[in-house]
């Protein structure tokens, strides 16, 4: 198959690009590293008559301290998340989660702000963000604003990216004490999309008990989901299985997963339960030990 016929920009500058952006408007597209959209436009699934190529922008590609924690610019690429020594000791749920995304051939190509635009719900990225309560940049001609993970993904494939807009920078805030993270998920192969999978980051107070918890779920709904019962489920207590059972149980009430060839959604909601209880009894250990190699 081929794409339908576009004109195509290669900017040299944010501002070329953003200009660009909000010249076309809704019938312009970003190229970050086009692992998903260039085989949507082969496929004729996406027909835009303008792309605009953002490979030139080196400017977007950084893994750099913030005022609010850890920035990571739209357009690097997975891959040097992936190895990002920084990124390992200060945000090691995205380390985690890295080897989980396709294949290598894909993340080196792929790119970090490309993968949270394109809001597919079975991806791993989105769901970490929220896990970690990322906040998202995003740019146009002539203003910015900042958005929240939990805020920013709206539904199937869509985002609360406005046409002339770019996502171009994530923060992820920076790691309090005792804080434990996870990351599971099932699928047929690996690098096959999930069946289901959990993203959980929690802190513990000084007391052990549980001060915050974070449960984000991919391929359950149309959206990552935040499990916001299950989270209330365990604050203020003491982590024990029976904790992080009851908290897991939840989950199952926090989601609407569908069927479809691949898995029935009796099946992904059964996956979704026992994957947190995985998931939260390895953060809770991580965060009583402070050890994050565990």
């Amino acid at each position: 198959m081929k794409p339908a016929v576009f004109d195509y920009y290669r900017p040299h500058s944010l501002e070329q690009a953003l200009s660009l952006l909000g010249e076309h408007g809704s019938d312009a597209k970003p190229l970050a590293g086009g692992q998903s959209l260039i085989p949507a436009m082969n496929f004729r699934l996406a027909a835009p008559a303008v792309l605009v190529d953002l490979n030139a922008l080196g400017e977007l590609a950084y893994i750099k301290d913030s005022s609010h924690g850890l920035a990571v610019g739209g357009m690097t690429r997975q891959r040097a998340v992936e190895r990002s020594g920084v990124i390992a000791e200060r945000a090691p749920l995205v380390t985690d989660t890295m080897p989980f995304i396709a294949h290598p051939a894909i993340r080196n190509r792929g790119t970090f702000g490309g993968s949270l635009a394109h809001a597919d719900p079975a991806a791993e990225l989105p769901a970490v963000m929220m896990a970690l309560n990322a906040r998202f940049v995003i740019r146009r001609s002539g203003g910015s604003r900042t958005v929240g993970a939990d805020d920013f993904f709206v539904g199937l494939f869509t985002t609360v990216l406005q046409p002339g807009e770019l996502l171009t920078e994530i923060v992820i805030p920076d790691r309090p004490a005792r804080a434990g993270h996870a990351f599971q998920e099932m699928s047929r192969r690996h690098g096959d999309f999930a069946l289901a999978g959990v993203a959980v980051f929690v802190t513990l107070d000084a007391h052990g008990r549980c001060a915050t918890a974070r449960i984000a779920l991919l391929s359950v709904g149309d959206r990552p989901i935040l499990a916001k019962d299950a989270d209330a489920v365990l604050l203020g207590q003491t982590p024990s299985s029976e904790a992080i059972m009851a908290a897991a149980d939840a989950v199952a009430g926090d989601i609407d997963p569908s069927s479809d060839i691949h898995a029935s959604a009796k099946y992904r909601r059964h996956l979704a339960v026992v994957l947190t209880r995985r998931a939260l009894t390895l953060a809770f250990e991580r965060a009583g030990t402070g050890d994050q190699a565990l």
